[in-house]
């Protein structure tokens, strides 16, 4: 990759933002003291190159010289003041990806695009953005590409593109290039002084030890947290009396310091900011914004196309092979069979809902945060999931009842008893959405979303009331029942079609005592499940929300107001 001129990687120069720390310390629970009395300037315009050993502090340095951790000692000053909250100003790339993988790169940049510009940037301003930075940082050949597909190092800086699309004042990066080839992470680095020249603070950390000499500073930490050395690269191994950066490291490891300056005369230089506030994008438009967004990623996403065509197709399935037809029918009705139908739909729109909610959040959280500091709302976020996921769940719910009753599962009815079974799966499946979203909030890989799986669904079985009528239940029993969404969607089920209706006058005999030991189940109104069923999914996408603001909270420094 050829490096960009600093002409090419901006049509106008940045106005670098100062970073300026005075004897900062910070202390980790569970973890001790692990940054001692570091004092530094970061000059505008400068790249920056924090180094030294495994466990040193260079990535919780990076952070709170970013204002993303409170420092529990000493002060972090951003021209001159305390961090405000980021905003378009500020750009932090992180170790992991921070933009989708299955969109063309092109086309996520837009969509990055769209949430960190103001209100009221033209679609031709976004593009233009887009194909700026895409040209700065040599992928302009790459912007068809799905994003999987680009290399190690191209994701590096599809990573850093999204960050540049507001040309922020300071950017931020957690060891760009761990993991990339010398060839590569040498054209990495080029690219970010190019930008350093070009006005923007770039501060970054390593374990690479040819990246120390190719910054415009170099600050090594010790293991204990402290400053070995702050100064510039050329000087850095004629201060500790060696003759490689490799003994470099070996010196700091055996407690040999390079005399500081007096940090109080670093402080003099801070220049409070006159930039005027940038507006943030609206909620409305957030969620809409997402949501498209969302519905792209949904049909790039082959695992996501797999489960959305075959969940149904399993459910009916199993409906052909383990009913027979006619169970409804009211001159000789099957009443075993009839209960578990409208258990098995109940169990089949809950099934949709949850395994289509369980990846959503949890394969994206690092994305989520990121964009979260540019300004993401989580309201929005969690809403747009709820808006992407649920008329693909409705389509599903609509084709489960026109199979069942084509085969003859399910009653000849009016449009009120359909309307009626339609309503009460889709409440179904939205609830089971929301407890999705939740626990792929919670988890933290999608490994441990995938076992959520059983665990949610054995409840929802046992507890429902369909192979245990629940006046048959102990009292412990009852009790689970009712948190169980899927008692609520069987009842309202069996209340729509009539179930009381059909095994009060049917001419088997097991009618009457099966509806003596479900009792009142069927007997209220099927708005009854409705409305139990709607407070559930309140609940748990209000929890999945609260969820999601502590874990983007972790580390900051203030939350913010509507996140």
């Amino acid at each position: 990759m050829q490096p960009p001129s600093s002409a090419e990687a901006s049509v106008t120069s940045v106005n670098g933002l100062r970073i300026q720390a005075r004897s900062v310390g910070q202390r980790i629970r569970g973890a001790g003291s692990v940054l001692h009395d570091v004092s530094l300037d970061l000059a505008p315009g400068r790249l920056t190159v924090i180094a030294g050993s495994s466990g040193a502090g260079k990535t919780i340095l990076l952070q709170t010289l970013a204002g993303l951790r409170a420092p529990t000692e000493g002060t972090v000053l951003h021209d001159g003041t305390q961090p405000g909250a980021p905003g378009p100003e500020f750009g932090f790339v992180p170790q992991e990806d921070i933009i989708h993988r299955e969109l063309p790169l092109r086309r996520t940049l837009v969509y990055a695009a769209g949430l960190r510009m103001p209100p009221g940037t033209t679609p031709e301003a976004v593009a233009a953005s887009v194909d700026r930075v895409l040209e700065a940082l040599g992928l302009s050949s790459r912007a068809a590409t799905p994003v999987r597909a680009l290399s190690g190092g191209e994701r590096k800086r599809a990573s850093i593109a999204a960050e540049l699309l507001t040309r922020p004042r300071v950017l931020f990066l957690d060891e760009p290039t761990s993991g990339l080839d010398p060839v590569t992470g040498a054209a990495l680095l080029r690219t970010l002084r190019a930008l350093a020249e070009d006005g923007t603070t770039v501060v970054l950390t390593t374990h690479t030890l040819a990246d120390l000499l190719r910054g415009d500073q170099v600050v090594f930490l010790s293991p204990g947290g402290e400053v070995a050395y702050a100064g510039e690269p050329g000087a850095l191994c004629g201060a500790f009396g060696v003759g490689t950066v490799e003994e470099v490291y070996e010196a700091v490891a055996e407690g040999v310091r390079v005399e500081r300056a007096d940090p109080s005369a670093v402080y003099a230089t801070g220049v409070p900011s006159d930039l005027p506030p940038v507006r943030r994008v609206g909620a409305v438009r957030q969620w809409a914004l997402l949501t498209r967004r969302g519905t792209a990623l949904l049909l790039h996403n082959r695992l996501s196309v797999t489960v959305l065509a075959g969940s149904p197709v399993m459910i009916v399935a199993m409906f052909a092979v383990l009913f027979r037809a006619g169970a409804f029918d009211r001159a000789a009705p099957d009443p075993g069979s009839t209960a578990m139908i409208m258990f098995w739909i109940a169990f089949g729109a809950f099934f949709f809902g949850l395994t289509y909610g369980l990846l959503q959040i949890c394969t994206e959280l690092p994305v989520l945060r990121r964009e979260w500091l540019a300004g993401l709302r989580i309201g929005p976020y969690v809403a747009s999931k709820l808006t992407t996921m649920l008329p693909v769940l409705a389509v599903a719910d609509v084709l489960l009842l026109v199979v069942l009753r084509a085969l003859d599962r399910l009653p000849a009815a009016g449009w009120g008893t359909y309307g009626s079974l339609f309503v009460s799966s889709v409440l179904a499946s939205a609830a089971a959405l929301a407890l999705g979203l939740l626990a792929s909030a919670a988890v933290t890989e999608p490994g441990q979303a995938t076992l959520m799986l059983p665990l949610l669904c054995f409840p929802q079985v046992l507890f429902s009331g369909a192979f245990v009528p629940v006046p048959r239940m102990t009292g412990a029993g009852e009790a689970i029942s009712w948190a169980m969404t899927n008692r609520w969607a069987f009842e309202a089920l069996g209340s729509g079609v009539g179930l009381e209706s059909l095994w009060g006058t049917g001419a088997s005999p097991l009618g009457p005592p099966l509806l003596d030991s479900y009792g009142d189940s069927f007997g209220h109104p099927a708005s009854r499940g409705w409305l139990i069923l709607a407070g559930f999914t309140v609940l748990f996408l209000a929890v999945t929300w609260a969820v999601l603001v502590r874990k983007c909270r972790q580390g900051a420094v203030r939350s913010r107001a509507g996140r």
